[in-house]
């Protein structure tokens, strides 16, 4: 059974937010929050109230762990919860979570409950008191594969400004999204997340590169490549020098030189593409380079794909053939289509897509 929450924004003394979920169990059972995957055991009715906290990195370091899952503030006024299931991101089918432990976070101290089962997605403890719990294991472990994540969040390009900005961040699998969501929105401001599918295996301590689908110099990869740390955040940059409404990602593990994700994206959904220019404001906004960079041939062959379309007539093309100078024919035929409407605009954008691509984009035309 699937248990109910409700979030709650709670206001600390610093003045931050702090997300906290309350679930209302209305019987005995097993109840999971599908926000941060813990599940609950519950003996009896009751209300239970949790939310994630930072964990004090040194306090672990002292004691030989490191963290390897979110922190849990978990309190229930009944004590009717006598198990809980916390998730965590380790590969249990290649041999991995051996030294997986649940540290028990106390105002009086820190104490590492032996787990009662371990499944393929969560510890699992029984209870008898309620405080800070969360997975660590070993500090002297080895790096084995984990459960992992790929998020995007983008930056659509401001008014006359077509640069943008694609946040490729690479996460443990057991992270809570939505807590990270808005945690990453107080530090960054606004950006669009964009949901894809996002499961991969990852192996920390090891080094992956991102590469792109169209792959040229108006589009860049800072850094190219980056190492996955052990439960933490990797995160590379790509800036769009110009507006692509769909792009190819990869993530590759540069050892082996695998695919470990790989997804077609698209930057500029329904919302945001009505945001654009329409067509004839488009070829107005680059008739100058237009003029400047289109060359003889080019120019023939769109003022053929426009005879055989009926966006442009024999008289308009005789008239362009009699001028002699390239720019002055360049100016005369991107004149010509724009008096003909949207309709005519947009097939011209098309056609130059199909016959010069590179133009096409440096033009900034989509």
């Amino acid at each position: 059974m699937t248990m109910k929450y409700e979030p709650i924004l709670d206001i600390t003394v610093d003045g931050s937010y702090d997300k906290t979920y309350q679930s209302q169990c209305s019987s005995a059972g097993l109840y999971q929050c599908s926000v941060t995957s813990l599940v609950f055991v519950m003996e009896g009715e009751g209300d239970v109230v949790y939310r994630t906290v930072p964990w004090n990195r040194r306090q672990l370091a002292q004691h030989h762990k490191k963290p390897a899952g979110p922190l849990f503030d978990i309190k229930c006024q009944q004590q009717s919860v006598c198990q809980l299931h916390l998730p965590h991101c380790e590969l249990i089918s290649t041999g991995g979570g051996q030294s997986l432990k649940v540290a028990n976070v106390k105002e009086e101290g820190i104490e590492f409950i032996p787990p009662h089962q371990i499944t393929e997605s969560h510890v699992v403890i029984n209870i008898t008191d309620f405080s800070g719990f969360g997975v660590v294991k070993d500090g002297d472990s080895p790096p084995g594969p984990v459960q992992a994540m790929v998020l995007l969040f983008y930056k659509p390009p401001e008014e006359l400004n077509l640069r943008s900005f694609l946040k490729v961040l690479l996460l443990p699998r057991n992270i809570v999204i939505h807590d990270f969501k808005d945690k990453r929105r107080e530090l960054v401001g606004e950006e669009m997340y964009i949901d894809v599918p996002s499961k991969c295996i990852l192996y920390p301590k090891q080094v992956y590169s991102l590469s792109t689908v169209p792959d040229d110099d108006l589009i860049n990869i800072q850094p190219y490549e980056a190492e996955y740390p052990n439960y933490s955040i990797t995160t590379f940059q790509v800036i769009l020098k110009t507006m692509i409404a769909d792009i190819n990602l990869s993530v590759t593990h540069q050892s082996s030189s695998s695919c470990v994700w790989e997804r077609e994206v698209c930057l500029l959904p329904k919302r945001v593409r009505t945001m654009i220019s329409s067509p004839n404001k488009r070829l107005l906004n680059v008739r100058s380079s237009f003029i400047d960079r289109i060359s003889g041939p080019v120019l023939s062959s769109l003022m053929d794909k426009f005879l055989e379309k009926g966006v442009m007539v024999d008289g308009d093309r005789e008239e362009a053939d009699t001028m002699q100078s390239r720019s002055d024919r360049a100016r005369f035929v991107i004149d010509t289509v724009r008096r003909k409407g949207e309709a005519g605009s947009s097939q011209m954008i098309e056609f130059l897509r199909v016959l010069h691509a590179f133009l096409h984009r440096n033009l900034f035309l989509i």
